[in-house]
């Protein structure tokens, strides 16, 4: 497909406050409790903060597109407990079902007045077109797209923010990406998104 070049300046926010320790919270040598920035996410304890920051990818999206369209960007807990209240989060002990699509696209509608869009049925071919009428994708990836020429054990069940596009690949903001590789505006390229990326997500515009 033919793809003009467009890319959306948008902020990017990790879904860990502290982004240049994200290979050692993934690999474990370090514990998210450990942050020394875990205070700026409104958690209680950082207990609290451990708890949420790996599942916070929906979270660290929707903070990065509140910016970009000039709303306040609410800290990261506070705004996890909001969701959870909305049902776009379903806390049962230590499990967490979510982010659930509908009921997020319900509350951001209705708390911001952005256009949220569940899109369960979202193709990659969709996105120039998502991203050329000013709108950004939230899209459901395996985390491994953090390196991108690791082979996947299936698709989806981490959140990305599509920010641009171009012939080479769609451009992602990824909550857990590795600094100064795929954190900010990494490319990935058409034919390896395939190999991640689940065909559903939200779409979301101003």
């Amino acid at each position: 497909m033919s793809v003009p070049t467009i890319t959306h300046p948008v902020p990017y926010y990790s879904q860990w406050e502290s982004a240049s320790w994200v290979p050692d919270f993934l690999s474990g040598t370090k514990d998210a409790a450990d942050d020394p920035l875990w205070q700026k996410s409104g958690a209680g304890s950082p207990q609290e903060y451990a708890f949420w920051a790996p599942r916070m990818c929906g979270v660290a999206c929707l903070r990065m597109a509140l910016d970009f369209w000039r709303h306040p960007v609410p800290p990261s807990v506070p705004l996890v407990r909001e969701l959870c209240e909305a049902g776009a989060y379903v806390r049962e002990g230590n499990t967490v079902k979510g982010l659930i699509y509908q009921p997020f696209a319900d509350h951001v509608q209705a708390r911001w007045g952005l256009e949220a869009r569940s899109a369960p049925d979202l193709s990659a071919e969709q996105l120039p077109e998502i991203i050329a009428s000013g709108r950004l994708a939230m899209l459901s990836v395996h985390n491994t797209i953090r390196t991108p020429r690791a082979e996947p054990p299936s698709k989806g069940g981490h959140l990305v923010l599509a920010i641009g596009v171009s012939e080479e690949g769609v451009l992602l903001h990824n909550p857990s990406g590795l600094p100064d590789l795929s954190q900010e505006a990494a490319t990935v390229s058409w034919a390896r998104l395939d190999h991640f990326f689940a065909g559903r997500g939200v779409i979301l515009g101003d």
